[in-house]
């Protein structure tokens, strides 16, 4: 179990990235002598030191690697990037074991640098908490691979499904705790997506707000419209952040998603509306769910979801592994999504 309790910190080294490191994954590594943490790193940003060469560069002297274990929750590199292979570094600094949460996704790498460590005489163990390394760059590793984002469907709606609202009413259907847990998702991912109709009925900002710690960084908003026929005025086109917003007219989602993966967006949230999750849902684009539901029943002819449907139950995509968490009265529901 000293293992496992070691990948566990170099997670939360992880964790520190999340959002920030794209298109590179979310990655921690501690260095480990005489089971107690002499240092610690996790990967900042595209283009900066993977986690590997923080954890040694924050050693209080690099002796202290010589003999060392390192704990990474990625496979190192071992090729030639936007910076040197982590290997390298990994054999000249005289770390002795490294233990792996989970291997590189990219088929052209997996299990290279193993072989490369193991052929030097390092000691390498695979596989510990492998799920939950896997779990946390669970948009990177599907990009890696098909070069298609990470797609989230996001909504907030009343118990019977329902996103309309009576004209004069406010505009927010979940609380205040549940829309704030939004923006914190909002912070981690690449883009947010909406419909041409959402633009026009509820102007929105499509930004990350009132979330704590360093500036997050904005992602992309994204406007999917039939027609093009959308408000010259509207906050997406106006605001500090307008240099950031992308327009697409007429074109199938999957054809926008496969765009947006080509420029290294490797997450996608869809906020709405009815007929764009519907078209997701349909064509079966939908990765994760991610859906609040407030303790209400609105009625109305806006449904969470449009689109053609399923033809029978046993076609229907299912959430599997969900989980339920409240904030407030409000129920919050995320899962991936599996289809038939």
């Amino acid at each position: 179990m000293i293992d496992e309790a070691f990948i566990q910190a170099a997670l939360a080294e992880a964790r520190r990235g999340l959002g920030a490191t794209s298109p590179n994954p979310a990655v921690g590594a501690v260095v480990v002598r005489g089971a107690e943490i002499v240092g610690s790193g996790w990967h900042r940003k595209a283009g900066l030191p993977h986690a590997e060469i923080e954890a040694l560069r924050s050693l209080a002297d690099p002796s202290l690697a010589q003999g060392a274990t390192l704990y990474v929750t990625l496979e190192p590199c071992s090729t030639h990037g936007r910076t040197p292979p982590c290997t390298e570094a990994i054999l000249n600094a005289g770390i002795r074991r490294v233990v792996i949460g989970t291997l590189d996704p990219n088929p052209a790498h997996a299990g290279r640098a193993v072989g490369l460590l193991r052929e030097r005489g390092v000691e390498v163990r695979c596989g510990v908490l492998e799920e939950e390394c896997r779990r946390l760059n669970l948009a990177f590793n599907k990009w890696i691979v098909t070069r298609l984002p990470w797609v989230i469907a996001k909504a907030g709606m009343s118990l019977d499904g329902r996103i309309s609202r009576p004209p004069e009413a406010p505009r927010w259907i979940t609380n205040e705790a549940s829309r704030a847990d939004t923006h914190r998702m909002r912070a981690q991912v690449d883009a947010i997506l909406v419909g041409g109709e959402t633009v026009r009925a509820d102007n929105p900002q499509l930004t990350v707000r009132g979330v704590p710690g360093e500036q997050p960084r904005q992602p992309w908003r994204v406007v999917v419209s039939r027609s093009g026929n959308l408000p010259p005025d509207a906050t997406v086109f106006t605001d500090g952040h307008r240099d950031r917003t992308l327009v697409f007219t007429g074109q199938p989602l999957r054809e926008v998603l496969r765009e947006l993966g080509q420029r290294g967006i490797t997450s996608v949230l869809i906020e709405g509306g009815m007929r764009t999750l519907g078209e997701a849902f349909d064509a079966r684009l939908v990765d994760q769910v991610c859906f609040y539901v407030a303790p209400m029943l609105l009625g109305g002819p806006k449904l969470v979801t449009g689109g053609l449907g399923a033809g029978q139950t046993s076609e229907a995509p299912r959430i599997v592994n969900p989980t339920y968490e409240r904030f407030g009265d409000d129920l919050r529901l995320m899962g991936e999504v599996e289809y038939p």
